[in-house]
């Protein structure tokens, strides 16, 4: 934190935003899709003690401005980069275009979405969520000083050789389950609703295969949000930096990915035959 002594007292602070969802999607001429996910934290910081000591918010760099930044960067990447250069080009972003603000941490955590694979080749637009998730937290000081941590969450893991004594009935294991929710995303093809493309799933299912004779699928209808950020003077949003004079809309390519509230679909489908 930003350390000063403030009427006989050592102040301490900083601010930012935490929990900011981002999905970008890259398209290749040939139809490819490449997907990314991430969960974002920004903290900054800044020589803003007077908004703490009395009514002048002049230095403040708004939260709202941080969120709106994120997805206004997002936009700007054209070309497909990973979670830790995002989170390098968000923090040396804060720190040269806010006079301000003195250093950034940014904290992004990425899903794990994983291309399907159909008749054994991976498919090229559609995903499917794994496990482990990837972080990255990136540190930039005004100097220019970097300091980068790349890590990895949703490991399973083993438990073995702790003490046991009369009152232990836990046993060894090598590998525990990951118990984990699991979220499929479709793209590329058409469905008028989640609710015509659960029937389509699950009629597929009962034609492929004989011996299954019931089938009941639960969708969650969660939703990935268009990002159009506007103000007072037009879109926020640039299409590309080298031409700033043209300005963005939505082409598919940047979301916000959102689970509350969300809808609820679920139906069953079986054979004329089966009892269940």
């Amino acid at each position: 934190m930003a350390q000063e002594v403030v009427e006989g007292f050592k102040f301490e602070q900083r601010h930012g935003k935490e929990r900011v969802r981002v999905a970008r999607v890259w398209k290749t001429p040939q139809g490819r899709h490449f997907v990314v996910e991430w969960r974002v934290g920004i903290s900054l910081f800044s020589d803003c003690v007077n908004s703490y000591l009395r009514d002048d918010n002049s230095d403040i760099v708004a939260t709202d401005t941080m969120k709106n930044t994120v997805y206004a960067k997002a936009k700007e990447c054209s070309d497909i980069l990973s979670v830790e250069d995002f989170a390098i080009l968000l923090a040396k972003h804060f720190v040269s275009f806010y006079q301000k603000v003195t250093g950034a941490i940014v904290n992004i955590v990425e899903k794990p979405w994983e291309r399907v694979i159909v008749d054994g080749q991976p498919h090229e637009h559609g995903f499917k969520l794994g496990s482990e998730k990837h972080t990255a937290e990136a540190i930039v000081q005004k100097s220019g000083s970097l300091q980068l941590t790349s890590g990895i969450e949703g490991l399973s893991s083993g438990f073995v050789d702790f003490i046991r004594d009369k009152y232990t009935a836990l046993p060894d294991t090598r590998e525990r389950i990951l118990a984990t929710e699991v979220t499929a995303l479709w793209r590329g093809v058409y469905s008028p609703s989640v609710q015509n493309t659960l029937y389509l799933m699950a009629k597929a299912t009962l034609n492929r295969f004989p011996d299954i004779a019931y089938v009941h699928l639960k969708m969650p209808n969660l939703h990935f949000l268009p990002v159009n950020i506007s103000n007072k003077d037009g879109p926020i949003v640039k299409v590309l930096i080298l031409f700033p004079e043209k300005l963005a809309q939505f082409e598919d390519d940047v979301y916000l990915p959102t689970d509350e509230p969300h809808g609820s679909i679920q139906a069953s489908l079986s054979r004329l035959w089966s009892k269940l």
